[in-house]
């Protein structure tokens, strides 16, 4: 459905840190991770120990101060093809903590669409939209919903369902999501979790989360971070 890394690719993420600029105290330290496409990663760990900083460097929303976030591929037997590669923000989809807080449009569709580029385009240009836009709905359990609904009148599940469809219409290679079960009901929060496990047959997802029983299931590696923004794999302690 979305294109994948070709080949078999790994996020790597090598001896990263960052520190705000004007300031001494490193938010990140020496943080390294690995993990390859159509996988589940999970970092848990104390509030405030650097986690959302780490998704906001994966999104190009900052820069590292050192270290490097790149794709390196490999071969069907394992050998490293070319050069690592940076990655690519407009190839990483983000979805904030309650990222219903910044929906702008009066409509689902409007608020689906509203990064889209506003030149008119040909026709091949607007089926790929339209083609884009539909495996976006479907995939998140939308179809069937009036487009010209108001975002702010769905339920908290369904919000949530929008975010993550806003950011599939971009065709990402890695979804990043930070505490995606926060705020929800019992309900909202297993259909959630149903639906990145979807996901992740076809993305590389990356969750920030203190919900670990409930995306267990889901995950396939896992780090802690510690406060100082040291990060080290361990398994969920559940």
């Amino acid at each position: 459905m979305f294109d994948p890394f070709p080949f078999y690719g790994f996020l790597e993420i090598k001896d990263v840190s960052y520190r705000p600029p004007g300031t001494k105290i490193n938010l990140l330290s020496q943080v390294n991770l690995s993990i390859p496409e159509k996988s589940f990663g999970l970092i848990f760990g104390r509030s405030g120990s650097g986690k959302t900083t780490l998704l906001q460097l994966l999104a190009g929303l900052s820069k590292p101060t050192s270290g490097s976030i790149y794709v390196q591929r490999y071969s069907d037997d394992g050998e490293k093809m070319k050069s690592p590669e940076p990655l690519q923000p407009e190839r990483v989809g983000i979805v904030f903590q309650f990222p219903e807080r910044y929906f702008v449009a009066d409509t689902v569709l409007d608020e689906v669409t509203f990064g889209w580029p506003r030149q008119k385009g040909g026709l091949q240009l607007r089926e790929l939209l339209a083609s884009r836009l539909q495996k976006a709905i479907t995939s998140v359990g939308l179809t069937g919903m009036s487009l010209d609904k108001d975002p702010h009148s769905l339920s908290g599940g369904y919000k949530r369902r929008l975010a993550l469809a806003i950011q599939l219409v971009q065709t990402p290679n890695l979804l990043i999501l930070d505490e995606p079960l926060a705020g929800l009901d019992w309900k909202a929060r297993a259909d959630v979790a149903k639906l990145l496990k979807n996901l992740k047959k076809e993305l590389t997802l990356l969750v920030v989360s203190h919900d670990l029983k409930e995306l267990a299931s889901l995950v396939d590696q896992s780090w802690r971070m510690e406060m100082g923004g040291v990060l080290k794999r361990e398994p969920l302690p559940i």
